[in-house]
């Protein structure tokens, strides 16, 4: 039996080693300082716009900056820097070109001069790239922030502007005019609004800079956000072929500094208050982030969209003390709070890395018209909660996994398409259904899978006495035992609560075997998904995914 699944597990990896995927295109980029990646250390502000790329970018795309501070076309060849970057390249990546700055300086090792030597070296790069089979793209230099007394901005790069034009003309390269984007930019903010995209920095204010900073050339976190935002529009329009991949996010979160911010808390509490009939859209860039993170009633419409792995997770649980030596309880260990209503979460894992320690929570969702997309929630026993009353839920392509009531709460839900994990003998739902209320939870087309050495789980049990669970056209592993469904203790199961399944298929579907106070469904008059969810306003987001439903607050 051993060998058999060794057997089928690596069959498994051959498989899916060679399973097709649409081949990684990836945007090198060389060039200086304003383009380049930056050091974290001691709180630095300063980014390169390049820094801040990825957070626009969506799809099969990477960036990979090589840009370096104080590096001329000439220096960037002289170190060996463009030799490791075009032994990368292949057919089909970019490579964004953007020198001029330290050409401009007299010292040897960068001197170039336009019209020739500095043309030669950005002809190399663009014709050696074409001969790996890439796509050159050339900018020419963001604008140094340079006043006259009149409040007009100034050119100090004189033609050293004019070389990458010349040189993509002549050679036809797309060509972004990233000089005259950050001029127009810095000329309508004007004299000092201008600063706020800078390194203006205030002494005492920034470790890496305790004295303080006046810097008119390299860009802050927000400038280098601001000017990726017009860059990547010029580059769509200059190559349209990238045009699909790219996305514009209201804030970006990312652990490595190519975010407005580090945390998703402080994504969070940047969303103005009940901002209406408009999405605050969170783009989280790949990595674990350790948080206990709650999105309030006042930040309503908001959207975390994950890109890469994304796990939100802390290691809460109900046993474990707080500040003032009392018991957390189950509603205080969750990683994961919602109370606004119309949140929209995709490719984002909710999880609590408590391990088996009773209940933990990853997830607790309050606010009415939440949808997850493609998300995955983890832990043990009380995994989701689905919490508000008056709250309806959707599920879409989404994976849960737990052992004991990993699926539990008062709300509508429905999970469509969902993988229902159990890591260990126990309950899969524990519903609280209030009286009166039509529905609670309704799988549809979900598969209900264990691992190997589970083998007694239950559908469900109510906590409530009203509780409501209904498995649809549903894949039932051998774990599900025969009898189905579980009434905690609670005798009139039968007339108030209600379980019930329609078209159960897999080795754990025995209609013939469930208890008695369950039913089998002959058909599904009153169970789509859009009568489930519709209320009174008509919600309906497996037509209309994420689409807000404009109401009145």
């Amino acid at each position: 039996m051993k060998n058999k699944l060794i057997l089928l597990l690596t069959l498994f990896v051959l498989v899916t080693a060679f399973r097709t995927a649409d081949p990684v295109i990836t945007i090198f980029m060389i060039g200086d300082s304003t383009m380049a990646n930056k050091s974290l250390k001691g709180g630095n502000p300063e980014r390169g716009w390049g820094h801040m790329l990825p957070g626009f970018l969506q799809g099969n795309i990477r960036v990979d900056n090589h840009a370096q501070n104080g590096r001329s076309s000439k220096s960037f060849i002289d170190e060996g820097r463009w030799e490791k970057v075009i032994s990368q390249v292949k057919k089909g990546d970019y490579v964004f070109i953007q020198f001029g700055h330290n050409d401009e300086k007299t010292d040897s090792a960068r001197y170039t001069i336009p019209g020739s030597t500095f043309d030669d070296n950005l002809r190399r790069f663009v014709k050696e790239t074409r001969a790996k089979g890439g796509i050159p793209v050339l900018f020419n230099s963001i604008v140094r922030r340079n006043f006259n007394e009149e409040g007009v901005l100034v050119d100090t790069h004189g033609a050293y502007l004019d070389s990458p034009r010349n040189v993509a003309a002549e050679l036809d390269v797309p060509f972004v005019d990233l000089n005259k984007i950050t001029h127009d930019l810095m000329q309508g903010m004007g004299v000092e609004d201008s600063k706020k995209l800078l390194m203006w920095v205030e002494p005492g204010t920034v470790p890496s800079a305790p004295d303080g900073k006046e810097d008119n050339t390299h860009l802050n976190i927000y400038g280098a956000r601001t000017v990726a935002g017009l860059a990547i529009d010029a580059i769509a329009e200059a190559v349209p072929e990238l045009a699909p991949y790219v996305v514009h996010y209201d804030f970006v979160v990312a652990k490595d500094g190519s975010g407005d911010f580090f945390t998703v808390q402080e994504a969070i509490c940047a969303v103005p208050d009940f901002r209406k009939n408009i999405r605050t859209t969170i783009l989280i860039r790949e990595g674990e982030y350790k948080e206990k993170l709650i999105v309030p009633e006042n930040k309503i419409n908001v959207a975390l969209i994950g890109q890469g792995e994304v796990i939100l997770t802390y290691d809460a649980y109900a046993s474990k003390k707080n500040y003032f030596g009392e018991e957390t309880g189950t509603s205080g260990s969750a990683s994961t709070y919602i109370y606004g209503p119309d949140f929209y979460a995709e490719n984002i894992t909710f999880a609590n890395s408590s391990g088996p320690v009773g209940q933990a929570v990853a997830c607790f969702v309050s606010g009415d018209r939440a949808m997850f997309k493609n998300c995955r929630f983890l832990g043990f026993q009380d995994t989701l909660y689905t919490y508000g009353k008056n709250s309806r839920q959707y599920y879409e392509d989404c994976y849960m996994e737990g052992t004991v009531d990993f699926i539990f709460g008062w709300s509508t839900a429905v999970f469509n398409r969902c993988t229902i994990h159990s890591v260990g003998n126990g309950y899969v739902t524990a519903p609280s259904t209030d009286a009166g209320k039509k529905y609670g939870y309704v799988f549809y087309d979900c598969d209900l899978t264990a691992g190997p050495e589970v083998k007694e789980v239950y559908l469900s049990r109510p906590w409530r006495d009203y509780g409501q669970v209904v498995f649809i056209r549903c894949n039932l592993g051998s774990h599900i035992l025969p009898v189905g469904w579980d009434n905690w203790g609670k005798k009139t199961c039968g007339k108030e609560c209600f379980f019930a399944e329609y078209e159960s298929r897999g080795s754990g579907a025995d209609p013939k075997a469930r208890v008695k106070y369950s039913h089998q469904l002959k058909d599904l008059k009153g169970y789509s998904i859009e009568e489930v969810l519709a209320g009174s306003d008509g919600w309906d987001p497996l037509t209309n995914g994420n689409h807000l439903v404009e109401v009145v607050r």
